[in-house]
């Protein structure tokens, strides 16, 4: 994590401080004076703390598994510790992991601990008051290193089981049509034809690669003072998938009209160092050895559709007083209007 993000004082009952600490005795070298723990504030997942160790004042970064109800296969924190620790021994940019403990008796639930990264954390997708040359340099790396994920040979790393490969989408699809339909709160015609529309046009691709699942700027930390990504955070949705899914996700912030997901709508591309999305895709291209991408407004289309049934399940832990987002209110959908999105994810899958 990153200097600068928003904290608070946990409340003692969130985490059982004596327990917590018994448990890194042995595990982190400066556990056994305890810690100081701030939450971090911001995104509607897993609770994140800041440990700082009162012996030395070193910080690490706690990440758990919300409490209560949970939609099927949401919040696997196991999941994300497997591919950070995976992908470090390649020299990905990740932090570093300490441990992964899946006993609920410690602090109520499953949890791990990494390493707190210093660095920038852009909250802001249009990057307002910096240089043009810098926002040209952090776009580039975002696609970069997107691109140097999609190429990590994830069976010699360990991650042959993370996910199954081929038949990505059918099987996307039918994993947030089931999310989407366990935090449904309303019915919207323009959804429910997004979702039969996608299903039949589901591409004959059967490309893989370890994808990330939620590949953003605000989800990544940036060297302090560098155009260079130090970490890549927020891997719950992560899997061995179809690396153009993760490529049409980090698009979406040019079709967004959302403050909370992020989106690009008032940048002057002409004035801006941020690319086009065209050229950003041709960047990626290039990168990924690929000529041509035949489909992908059917991967925005799909993105933007995961995208919603993501927020109706965010949207429905707000209303039922367990989200961890101090972003979403109870009334309020993250996704914005799911008819109207619905109805532009349609749109986009029938140009």
């Amino acid at each position: 994590m990153a200097d600068g993000v928003d904290s608070m004082a946990a409340p003692k009952s969130e985490l059982d401080l004596e327990q917590l600490q018994q448990y890194c005795i042995g595990k982190l070298s400066d556990a056994a004076e305890g810690f100081e723990v701030d939450r971090i504030i911001g995104g509607s997942s897993n609770p994140t703390f800041i440990l700082t160790a009162r012996a030395g004042g070193r910080r690490y970064v706690l990440r758990k598994k919300p409490v209560g109800k949970l939609l099927p296969s949401a919040h696997q924190v196991d999941r994300e510790h497997r591919v950070m620790s995976a992908l470090g021994t390649v020299g990905f940019p990740v932090p570093k992991m300490h441990f992964l403990c899946e006993d609920p008796k410690i602090i109520g639930t499953a949890f791990y601990v990494m390493d707190f990264m210093d660095g920038r954390i852009f909250r802001t997708a249009s990057l307002p008051g910096m240089e043009k040359a810098e926002q040209a340099a952090i776009y580039d790396e975002l696609n970069a290193v997107l691109a140097r994920l999609h190429s990590v040979d994830y069976a010699a790393i360990g991650l042959a089981d993370y996910g199954r490969p081929g038949n990505y989408y059918e099987r996307q699809l039918a994993r947030w049509i089931r999310q989407y339909r366990a935090a449904e709160v309303q019915h919207t015609p323009p959804m429910e034809k997004l979702m039969e529309e996608l299903g039949k046009a589901i591409p004959e691709d059967d490309s893989t690669a370890i994808t990330h699942g939620d590949y953003r700027l605000e989800n990544m930390i940036f060297h302090p003072t560098e155009p260079r990504i130090v970490a890549v955070l927020d891997w719950e949705l992560s899997t061995i998938g179809h690396p153009i899914a993760d490529l049409a996700y980090n698009c979406l912030l040019y079709h967004s009209d959302s403050e909370i997901f992020g989106n690009l709508k008032n940048v002057d591309f002409a004035q801006s160092g941020i690319p086009t999305e065209t050229e950003y895709v041709a960047a990626y291209c290039r990168r990924a050895g690929l000529s041509e991408l035949p489909h992908f407004n059917f991967c925005l289309a799909f993105s933007q559709f995961r995208l919603l049934a993501i927020g109706q399940g965010v949207l429905k832990r707000a209303r039922e007083g367990m989200s961890d987002s101090s972003r979403v209110g109870a009334n309020t959908d993250p996704t914005g209007d799911l008819a109207e999105r619905a109805q532009y994810a349609l749109d986009l899958l029938h140009r």
